[in-house]
């Protein structure tokens, strides 16, 4: 459904800015074999305590199951994307896990504590972005939090820079099964305008990032709302969003909701900034 209706938002992008060439949809969207899927495609596998701040979500509601990823920004806040919490009831969290149920600290929060943003939109992808409020949990080598980046750089485009994102998302599109460990991979970031060539101005808005995706290698199923950090500094820059709905493989753009332009969001509604 949330794919038929995406297309039509790139027809009438013609009309309304830069001319899409492709489809852009949400990673938990995309026809799947399983309910939890697997990894990114083609990426590095991770050891214990590499990404402390990698939360695995698994979000219930009436109709089924889903697999997330989030960032720990502080010990009782999660960073997610908005279609990850949009219809769920409750969400399982899995801290400190490398292989993705066997985690640290287990937690589950009902969905009285997401804090998704409320211009959301599921049509045009805008404000992709969702606060999940939890028990508060304590930091070791495996359970940290990541740093958000200062308020003082929120213009700041990252175009050419490298940023890693990490998550359980499907390992090819072909893929029937899971893989329980977790994986990453290192991309380039890649100028507004790139973006806006493949899905429009509408989605790929200044609201966005998107990064190259050469050598089959992207964020896929699973990965929504996982973390994507910036190597320079290391602070988290985006929130996985959109991939092209031919496939992760495609070599098109991944789409990431731009942590800089919710920063004021953040601290108003869950008091982290820096």
């Amino acid at each position: 459904m949330k794919v038929l209706v995406v297309l039509a938002l790139a027809i009438a992008t013609v009309s309304a800015g830069v001319m899409p060439q492709d489809v852009p949809v949400h990673p938990r969207d995309m026809p799947a074999e399983s309910t939890i899927d697997g990894r990114i495609t083609n990426g590095r596998t991770a050891y214990a305590g590499q990404f402390p701040y990698q939360l695995g979500l698994s979000f219930s509601s009436s109709s089924g199951s889903w697999w997330c990823g989030g960032s720990l920004i502080d010990n009782s806040w999660v960073l997610t994307a908005a279609h990850c919490t949009s219809g769920a009831s409750s969400v399982k969290i899995y801290y400190g896990a490398l292989q993705r149920t066997n985690a640290q600290i287990i937690q589950t929060v009902s969905r009285s504590n997401f804090k998704q943003h409320t211009g959301y939109n599921s049509v045009s992808l805008k404000n992709d972005i969702s606060l999940i409020r939890t028990p508060a949990v304590n930091f070791s080598s495996y359970v940290n939090k990541i740093k958000l980046p200062p308020i003082a750089s929120s213009y700041s485009t990252y175009e050419g820079q490298r940023a890693t994102a990490s998550g359980w998302g499907k390992t090819s599109d072909n893929a029937s099964g899971v893989t329980n460990v977790l994986q990453y991979q290192i991309f380039n970031i890649v100028s507004i305008a790139t973006c806006q060539n493949y899905y429009g101005s509408q989605t790929a808005s200044s609201s966005v990032i998107c990064i190259a995706t050469p050598n089959r290698s992207s964020t896929c199923n699973g990965d929504s709302g996982g973390p994507l950090v910036l190597d320079s500094t290391g602070r988290l820059v985006g929130v996985t969003s959109f991939v092209a709905a031919v496939g992760c493989e495609a070599g098109k753009p991944a789409g990431f909701t731009r942590v800089t332009s919710y920063l004021n969001w953040i601290r108003d509604n869950s008091g982290v900034s820096y």
